[in-house]
């Protein structure tokens, strides 16, 4: 049985590389998918398809509602999502991605540092399970299999 997993999360850290070198290094049958993950690209989407704005507002308007689009076509295709909270950059995405998931019905690993057990509470009770790092996360997709 192989499994669509979409990486929910900040995407300024290699964590998905780690996570999917890993899961194939085990040999675990998954297919991974998440957001674009080049920045430029994401943030000039809107422009690039529909043309130029008049201001940032309307450009990121434009944009967001392509990558929004984006993540939910891929979402509902994913057998389950892992989303990630890193600590050094806001993570608005990676709570909209989450709600997403929950929203969707779709199973939720939510990857969480200590540090934000206390903000990140109520998500974390929503959420399937919840750990600390990334190698917990493949633990879990692991016990799947077993």
């Amino acid at each position: 049985m192989e499994l669509t997993v979409y990486l929910a999360g900040e995407i300024h850290s290699d964590w998905r590389e780690q996570l999917k070198s890993k899961a194939a290094e085990s040999g675990l049958p998954l297919t991974f998918v998440g957001p674009q993950e080049n920045h430029d690209l994401s943030d000039a989407i809107g422009e690039k398809i529909i043309g130029s704005q008049p201001n940032n507002v309307t450009r990121d308007d434009a944009a967001s509602g392509i990558n929004n689009l984006r993540t939910q076509v891929l979402m509902q295709k994913a057998d389950l999502v892992i989303a990630l909270f890193g600590e050094k950059y806001k993570q608005w995405n990676t709570a909209m991605d989450a709600s997403m998931a929950l929203t969707l019905n779709k199973p939720l690993i939510l990857i969480r540092p200590e540090s934000l057990v206390h903000p990140l509470k109520e998500l974390s009770n929503r959420a399937n399970v919840t750990v600390e790092t990334v190698d917990q996360a493949l633990d879990v997709l692991h016990y799947i299999y077993q």
